[in-house]
C-alpha cells in the first residue's frame, strides 16, 4: 500500500508517518524549504514530493499510484490577524487534496480534524461527535477554518471517497518538537504566575497516532472519532508538568479583570522575544471553560491504552 502524508513534516505528521510505516510505502507532501528534522532517525525511507496546498496539480502529481491519503497538513493559529490565511490552508487547501483525490482515483482519505470543528457551547460541558456546530463566541477562526474544512471532507465522501475523520485534543509532544501544540509547555517552563480556572483536554501524540492506524486497520471508513485522554484542570496540568520539569507552578487563578491583563502582557512579551507563549484574548476565554470531549466511541471500538500524563511528561523533556 502507497500512503502520501500531508504535513508529515509536522507534529502529528511525523509520528503518523511512523506509526503508518509498516502497513506500507510511505510518501510525504511537503512545501520546496519545509524542513524534515522531526523524521530524523526515523527507520524508514520517505518518497518526497514537493508541492504546495494551494496547487492542485502539485497534489495531483503526488498522488499519482497512491491508495490512502491521511491529510494532516494545516495551520494553527489564534490570531486574530490570521483568519483569511487560516481559510486559505485549511479549507482552501483541503478543497484541493480532495478534488485532487477525486481527479486521481485514489481511493480513502484520512482527514485530521481537531477537537475545535466540533464547536462549543456555553450550555453544554460534555461534548461528544455527535455534537451539531452552533454559531458561538467560544469558536475561534481557527476552529471555523477546521469546521468548513471538514465540511469538505465530508463532501468528498459525498463524491465517492471512503473517508475517516480523527478530532484529536491537544496533543502533548516533545519539547523539542517545538510545534504550535507543545507551546503549552512554556507557560511552566517560563514560571507564569497565574492558572485559567478552566478544563484542558489532551492526548499524547504517540497515543493519537496509533488510534489512526488501528481505525484504519479496523476499517472505520464513514465514521468520526475524537482523540482525547482526559479532562483535566489547568491547576492539576501545570502542577503536574512543574513537578516532573523541576519548575514552580503557577499558584494564583486567573479570573475577573485579570484575565485581559494577562493577555496583554503576554501579547507583549511575545512581541518582544521575551515569552513564547501564544495568549489571545479568544484563547484565554477558552482556557476559562470547563468542557470534555468525550471519548467514549473511540474507547468503545477499540478499548485502547493511554500513556499516564507523568510518563507524557518524562518523554516530553
Amino acid at each position: 500500500m502507497k500512503i502520501l502524508i500531508t504535513g508529515i513534516t509536522g507534529l502529528f505528521g511525523s509520528y503518523l508517518a511512523r506509526e503508518f510505516a509498516p502497513m506500507g510505502e510511505i510518501h510525504g507532501f511537503r512545501r520546496k524549504n519545509s524542513s524534515a528534522r522531526l523524521l530524523e532517525g526515523s527507520d524508514f525511507p520517505v518518497t518526497w514530493h514537493e508541492g504546495d496546498l494551494s496547487d492542485i496539480a502539485s497534489l495531483e502529481e503526488a498522488m499519482r499510484g497512491i491508495d490512502l491519503v491521511i491529510h494532516a497538513a494545516g495551520k494553527v493559529s489564534f490570531d486574530p490577524k490570521h483568519e483569511e490565511l487560516l481559510h486559505e490552508v485549511n479549507v482552501k487547501g483541503t478543497t484541493h487534496v480532495v478534488n485532487a483525490m477525486l481527479n486521481s482515483g485514489v481511493p480513502k482519505l484520512v482527514y485530521v480534524s481537531s477537537v475545535s470543528a466540533i464547536g462549543r457551547s456555553a450550555e453544554q460541558s460534555r461534548i461528544d461527535e455527535n455534537f451539531k456546530w452552533v454559531k458561538s463566541p467560544l469558536n475561534t477562526d481557527y476552529g471555523v477554518s477546521k469546521y468548513l474544512a471538514e465540511l469538505e471532507a465530508w463532501r468528498g465522501e459525498q463524491e465517492g471517497l471512503e473517508l475517516l475523520v480523527v478530532n484529536p485534543s491537544i496533543l502533548l509532544g516533545k519539547i523539542k518538537d517545538d510545534r504550535s501544540s507543545t507551546d503549552i509547555y512554556q507557560y511552566v517552563l517560563e514560571e507564569r504566575k497565574y492558572y485559567p480556572v478552566g478544563d484542558l483536554n489532551y492526548i499524547d501524540v504517540r497515543d493519537a497516532a496509533q488510534q489512526v492506524r488501528a481505525l484504519v486497520e479496523n476499517n472505520h471508513w464513514g465514521e468520526r472519532f475524537i482523540l482525547n485522554n482526559a479532562r483535566i484542570s489547568y491547576q492539576e496540568f501545570f502542577a503536574e508538568m512543574a513537578g516532573v520539569f523541576g519548575k514552580k507552578a503557577p499558584s494564583r487563578p486567573l479570573s475577573g479583570n485579570l484575565l485581559n491583563l494577562v493577555v496583554f502582557g503576554s501579547s507583549i512579551l511575545r512581541k518582544v522575544g521575551l515569552s513564547k507563549v501564544q495568549l489571545g484574548k479568544k484563547s484565554a476565554l477558552l482556557s476559562q471553560q470547563k468542557v470534555f470531549f468525550d471519548n467514549a466511541k473511540v474507547n468503545r471500538v477499540l478499548n485502547p491504552k493511554y500513556t499516564s500524563l507523568k510518563d507524557t511528561f518524562l518523554a516530553a523533556k
